[in-house]
């Protein structure tokens, strides 16, 4: 559906009214496309404190033409930078949170609309309280200028030791991909099963990609976007939906796979219907149930479980003990904010979601380090699909203002979202959990 709203706030009356009546005024957002692939302006590359990182190369491939300028001054001439990024890795006590303080305060004003702030951390160190104090700092920092920066600007922090590493997650923090992600904290780790594309525009040619419950709203983008980067998509959902997940993979140059997901055999069907073996499995298929804890009955309860948790327990180890997902594969599932801040009426959507996470943050380091592969989930907030158009509209038009961005994202927001954790070169990205809410006001 049709966002009115933000189209009425683009005119001179709607710019009049909200800037009067004192209400949210989004911003058109710049998002990725075959025409636009990169954010149209300059990149801003500033320090606090003392940093052992070499970014030069890492940020020379991000698309982005430097933008010349020393640290803590305004860019000359007025001229207003696509992205900063701000190296704060070497923060390491309260005084030296000061050095964030002078390198942003004299450029934000200059960030383009649509632009990015980058910054960098450090990990926490356990030995030594005052640099974790000044690291963890940097998170509420970040998580503050996100809602105040207005404009359709994203901020974001990324905590890293090596930079070429983190190249896949800068690129994608760094473009019109992350549009609607904002306000999170990504920890990149060391290289890990990490491969660099042959072809950047094609980066997962050769791979098989899985994805459950494709056949239509989310998942049908995160299919598309998979194979818009190379991969060969199998398209999964239930018999029910086979003529939604033919067209879907016929469109695509895939194929489909109708099966109950929820079926004991689920994960040895897939491993049949796969001998070759698989690369990306893309956990994406969920189901809701919606009433109040008082009013819901046993079966609404069990389903929603059974859909959104068990079944992604029960295929992700199928498929990791048959060896049908293969070594240097990735497994993203989806989560949800409601997961994590909690909401009322899905007491079960909640838990199940909450389970996903708890999934990815056990499962994440021993399926690295025995199976190669990585496991990161992606946490919708509000996303436009038909499911949330059928939403009474004043809850609807809650759910879409209730963020820095001030607006619903898109299915695709989240399918770049999971193409970036599922890109060869993001080995170094484990047991993330990624909100794509355009940092909502619920929840961290």
């Amino acid at each position: 559906m049709a966002d009115r709203y933000l189209r009425f706030t683009a005119t001179g009356p709607g710019r009049f009214l909200t800037r009067r009546l004192g209400l949210p005024r989004p911003a058109p957002l710049v998002r990725f496309s075959p025409g636009r692939p990169a954010l149209d302006g300059g990149l801003l590359h500033l320090t606090a404190g003392a940093s052992g990182l070499d970014l030069a190369p890492v940020l020379a491939r991000t698309g982005l033409a430097p933008v010349l300028a020393r640290t803590g001054l305004a860019p000359a001439g007025g001229e207003r930078a696509a992205a900063v990024v701000l190296d704060a890795t070497g923060v390491r006590d309260v005084e030296g949170l000061a050095g964030v303080h002078g390198a942003l305060h004299p450029v934000v004003r200059s960030v383009a609309p649509s632009g990015r702030v980058v910054v960098l951390g450090a990990p926490l160190d356990p030995a030594d309280h005052h640099q974790a104090a000044a690291q963890q700092a940097l998170e509420g920092f970040t998580r503050s200028l996100g809602k105040e920066i207005g404009g359709g600007r994203t901020v974001n922090l990324v905590r890293l030791t090596d930079a070429p590493a983190a190249e896949s997650t800068l690129r994608f923090l760094l473009s019109p991909k992350s549009a609607y992600v904002s306000g999170q904290v990504i920890e990149v780790g060391t290289a890990g099963e990490t491969t660099a594309p042959v072809d950047r525009d094609r980066p997962l040619a050769g791979s098989t990609a899985l994805v459950t419950g494709a056949a239509r709203g989310i998942g049908e983008s995160v299919a598309e976007t998979l194979a818009r980067d190379g991969a060969r998509v199998v398209v999964l959902d239930v018999p029910q939906a086979e003529q939604d997940a033919r067209r879907v993979a016929e469109r695509l140059g895939g194929t489909a796979l109708l099966l109950d997901i929820t079926a004991a055999d689920a994960g040895a069907r897939i491993a049949e219907a796969l001998p070759d073996g698989l690369d990306l499995l893309i956990h994406n298929a969920g189901i809701t149930r919606d009433r109040r804890l008082v009013n819901m009955p046993a079966e609404n309860w069990i389903c929603v479980l059974e859909v959104n948790l068990a079944s992604v327990l029960r295929t992700t180890d199928a498929l990791l003990k048959t060896g049908t997902l293969r070594r240097g594969g990735r497994i993203v599932t989806t989560a949800s904010i409601a997961g994590l801040a909690g909401n009322a009426g899905q007491t079960n959507y909640g838990a199940s979601k909450a389970g996903v996470v708890g999934l990815v943050r056990s499962l994440a380091p021993r399926a690295l380090a025995e199976h190669g592969v990585t496991v990161n989930a992606v946490a919708p907030g509000f996303i436009e699909t038909r499911m949330t158009a059928a939403i009474p509209l004043f809850i609807r038009e809650a759910g879409r203002r209730m963020n820095s961005l001030a607006q619903g994202g898109l299915p695709a927001d989240v399918a770049e979202a999971t193409a970036w954790l599922a890109h060869p070169a993001s080995g170094a990205v484990n047991g993330q959990v990624v909100r794509v809410c355009g940092q909502s006001l619920l929840g961290a």
